[in-house]
Order: structure tokens, then C-alpha cells, then sequence
């Protein structure tokens, strides 16, 4: 089982940045992280890197339905989906999927709700 889903647009990084942001919107799910990797590695590190995004992605009503069966599930939530360059006017973006996140847990109930979320991610994904 893989454990990411992705599409590449033919578009250049801030278009495939805000097309993702709306379609997440849309698909139900809110942007509660955003981590600039580009920014973070040239203030950290001093070192150029490719616009890459990394935007946490949650649909409140089931984060709380998952964290009601599994306290500790926050762990690996929210759910990532990345937002990278690949070459001029080409962006990929990829997805957690839920489910391969989630297989260490042991709750047959969050299973189903993870499945639930990797519908709806996959989705948006497709969507794109």
C-alpha cells in the first residue's frame, strides 16, 4: 500500500498553491498549518530549494470523531498534502492517505473513519 496520492498540474506553484487551498476548501477540509520548506531552508540553512508547500489539511467534524476513539491519534494529524515544483509551470501535489497513516492503529472504528477522510482526500486530489 502506498502511502501518499497525487496528481501534477500544468500550472506554475502559487496557481497550483491556490487551486489546492480552494479545492481542500470545497472538499470540506480547512487549511490549519501552512509550512513555506523553501522559506524555512534558505533562513535556517542558508540553501536554496525548490518551492515546495506543506499544507495541513483537516475536516474538523472528523478530526473529532477520530480523536473521540483515539485520544493520541493528533499524533499524525493534521492530514499533510504537499504542494512541490517540478519544473517550470509543472506542481505536483500529494496526499497523505489516511488509511496507510492510521494502519498501526489498532481501532476498527477509526479505520472506517480513515477511510472516510481518504475518500474525500482523494477526491480533492482527483479533482485538481
Amino acid at each position: 500500500m502506498g502511502y501518499y496520492f497525487s496528481k501534477t498540474l500544468q500550472v506554475g506553484f502559487d496557481e497550483a498553491v491556490r487551486r489546492t487551498t480552494e479545492a481542500l476548501k470545497q472538499g470540506g477540509f480547512g487549511i490549519i498549518t501552512e509550512i513555506d520548506v523553501t522559506r524555512t531552508f534558505k533562513d535556517k540553512l542558508g540553501v536554496d530549494f525548490r518551492n515546495y508547500r506543506i499544507l495541513g489539511a483537516c475536516n474538523p467534524q472528523l478530526a473529532y470523531e477520530a480523536l473521540q476513539l483515539e485520544d493520541k491519534v493528533g499524533t499524525i494529524l493534521p492530514c499533510n498534502v504537499v504542494v512541490q515544483e517540478i519544473a517550470h509551470d509543472r506542481t505536483e501535489i500529494a496526499a497523505i492517505d489516511p488509511v496507510a497513516s492510521m494502519q498501526a492503529i489498532e481501532n476498527p472504528d477509526l479505520k472506517a473513519s480513515a477511510e472516510r477522510v481518504q475518500t474525500l482526500l482523494r477526491n480533492v486530489i482527483e479533482g485538481l
